[in-house]
C-alpha cells in the first residue's frame, strides 16, 4: 500500500468558502497525518479506528493538547524553522510547537486578522505583552511583530513597564482619529487602567486571556466590564489563539468567537472524549486547525466552551487534568 500523499498546497486552505470544501481539506489532512505523523498514528492505532472509514468531521479522533509537553508532534521530515513554546512557571513543562513552515503561520494569522478587522495597514498596533515579551519563543509574540511590521506605521510597537509612554501614545493617537489597536494580556491592561483613565472613540482595546499568576483570576465579563469602564469604550475584543495552534479565533465584544473558515470547533463530551456534542451544549474544546498542516490539526484542548453555530463558539473556562477521561492512552 502506497503511503498516502498530501496533494493541496498549503495555500489551497485559504481560499476555503463552503462546509464541503472545509471537509473535503480536512479528511485529506487527516488521512496525511494519519500516515506520516508518528505520534498521531500511534494514537489512532491504540483507538482501533480504521482511517479509510473515517469520512466526517465528528469521526476524527483528536489529540490531547498534553502531547505537545512530551512528544515532538510534526508530520514531515522538513527542518524546523521555529519552535515555540508556551508560558509557565519555572520547572514547569511547556509545550513545545515545532513550526516547519513559517510562511503558512504568517499567511494565517495575517488573513485570519484582515477577515475581522480589514487591511492590517489601515492600523497603528500597540502591543502590551510583559510576560510574552519576558519569555523565548511565543507563538503570540512572533505574531505581533509580523503585524506591526506590516502596519508600516512607526508608532506601531511593544510596551513593557513603560505604561505612563504607553497611555501618552494612546490618547494621542485617539485624538488625531488614527484606527488604533491596543491589544494586551488581561493583567497588564489593568495595570494600566489603575494608572491612566482614558475615553477612547477611536481604539479596539483586545485582551489575550489570562493573569497568568500577576492577579486573582477573574469571570471574562467582569474583566470586560472593568476594561469598559477604564478605557471609555463600549465593548472589548479577545483573541483565542494557543502555541499548538497557527490560527486564531477573535471575539468582536460579544463574548462569542469567530473562527477563519480553515478552522473549526467542536465540542466533545468530557466523560467521553469519542462523543462530539451538537450545538448549544457545553464540553472540552476541541479544534480543527488546518494551518497545522506539518504538526498535528486535530487537538482535544483543556477549555471548555459551547458551539453557537459552525463558526461561532463561547469558553466558559477550563478544566484540570483529572477532569480529563478518555483519549490519554500515550500520556506519560
Amino acid at each position: 500500500m502506497q503511503p498516502f500523499r498530501y496533494r493541496m498546497n498549503y495555500q489551497d486552505i485559504f481560499n476555503i468558502k463552503t462546509e464541503d470544501d472545509f471537509l473535503k481539506s480536512a479528511i485529506e489532512t487527516f488521512r496525511f497525518q494519519a500516515e506520516n505523523n508518528s505520534v498521531y498514528k500511534k494514537f489512532i492505532s491504540l483507538l482501533n479506528i480504521d482511517v479509510s472509514e473515517v469520512k466526517q468531521l465528528h469521526q476524527i479522533p483528536f489529540l490531547p493538547i498534553q502531547f505537545f509537553k512530551t512528544h515532538k508532534i510534526v508530520s514531515t521530515n522538513a527542518s524546523v524553522k521555529e519552535i515555540f513554546y508556551s508560558s509557565g512557571t519555572t520547572g514547569m513543562q511547556l509545550s513545545k510547537h515545532y513550526v516547519t513552515d513559517i510562511n503558512c503561520y504568517k499567511t494565517s494569522f495575517t488573513k485570519g486578522f484582515e477577515s475581522f478587522y480589514g487591511n492590517i495597514k489601515d492600523y497603528t498596533i500597540l502591543a502590551l505583552l510583559p510576560n510574552y515579551l519576558e519569555r523565548k519563543g511565543s507563538s503570540l509574540v512572533f505574531m505581533i511583530n509580523d503585524l506591526i511590521v506590516k502596519t508600516g506605521i512607526k508608532e506601531s510597537g511593544f510596551y513593557l513597564n513603560n505604561l505612563d509612554e504607553l497611555a501618552q501614545t494612546l490618547k494621542t493617537l485617539d485624538k488625531k482619529g488614527e484606527k488604533t489597536l491596543l491589544i494586551g494580556v488581561s493583567f497588564a491592561l489593568l495595570d494600566l487602567i489603575e494608572k491612566h483613565q482614558f475615553q477612547l472613540k477611536n481604539t479596539i482595546i483586545m485582551e489575550t486571556g489570562g493573569m497568568k499568576g500577576r492577579r486573582k483570576e477573574i469571570i471574562r465579563e467582569e474583566l470586560h466590564q472593568i476594561l469598559k469602564n477604564g478605557f471609555g469604550v463600549s465593548k472589548i475584543h479577545s483573541e483565542y489563539g494557543m502555541t499548538e495552534l497557527l490560527s486564531q479565533a477573535y471575539s468582536q465584544g460579544n463574548g462569542v468567537f469567530t473562527t477563519p473558515k480553515w478552522m473549526k470547533i467542536l465540542i466533545r463530551d468530557t466523560e467521553d472524549a469519542l462523543t462530539i456534542f451538537p450545538k448549544n451544549k457545553t464540553g472540552g474544546i476541541n479544534v480543527i486547525d488546518l494551518a497545522n498542516k506539518n504538526s498535528c490539526s486535530f487537538i482535544a484542548t483543556q477549555d471548555l466552551g459551547k458551539k453557537l453555530t459552525d463558526i461561532h463558539f463561547e469558553i466558559l473556562g477550563r478544566f484540570d487534568n483529572s477532569d480529563i477521561r478518555g483519549c490519554n492512552l500515550m500520556i506519560e
